[in-house]
């Protein structure tokens, strides 16, 4: 049961953001511009990124909701974002992804743990300095998008299924397109 009186029947960070519309026109902007912007790194990879840094951190709304969003834009679909979630040192992912992972899954535990050699490691497997930049970013919004979501102890469905639907909506209409409508 939620910590405070949050819209029953709407899961995860939906719930916080119908009770607060107006910090949700911030936090879905910032998560439009992280996965869905024009960037190097494929909109697949970024979702597969906070869909990593959702299951380290064991926040099952926002795990099994970029898990479906990064698995309808991925080739390898949810086999290969599992794959990453379990071991992303043996996944069939591209090296430079993989080095990203590496980068992301410390910012989940403690940002101060990236040392240079992360970085470097990523440079070398191609990565810009925008993708590390976005990839940190990516990392720590997820963390601050855990916490709330976790924090206010939202209702967090676990059928993998009740986030598929979800997933084809939001790869049409995007985090600003799909906000939800205030209570």
């Amino acid at each position: 049961m939620p910590h405070i009186d949050l819209p029953e029947g709407v899961p995860g960070i939906r719930s916080a953001m119908q009770y607060r519309p107006e910090t949700a026109v911030h936090l879905n902007g910032l998560a439009e511009q992280l996965l869905r912007a024009e960037n190097t790194l494929p909109p697949g990879d970024r979702e597969l990124i906070a869909a990593y840094v959702s299951s380290r951190n064991k926040t099952v709304f926002c795990e099994y909701s970029h898990s479906a969003f990064a698995a309808v834009q991925l080739e390898g679909g949810i086999d290969l974002v599992e794959q990453v979630k379990r071991d992303p040192e043996s996944a069939p992912i591209d090296p430079k992804l993989r080095a990203l992972l590496r980068i992301a899954g410390k910012v989940a535990v403690d940002g101060k743990s990236v040392t240079s050699s992360d970085i470097e490691a990523a440079r070398d497997e191609g990565a810009s300095d925008l993708e590390i930049h976005d990839t940190v970013l990516i990392a720590a919004a997820f963390c601050m998008y855990n916490r709330y979501v976790d924090g206010l102890d939202t209702w967090q469905p676990t059928d993998p299924q009740l986030y598929q639907e979800r997933a084809y909506r939001l790869i049409e209409h995007g985090y600003v397109g799909s906000a939800p409508a205030p209570s």
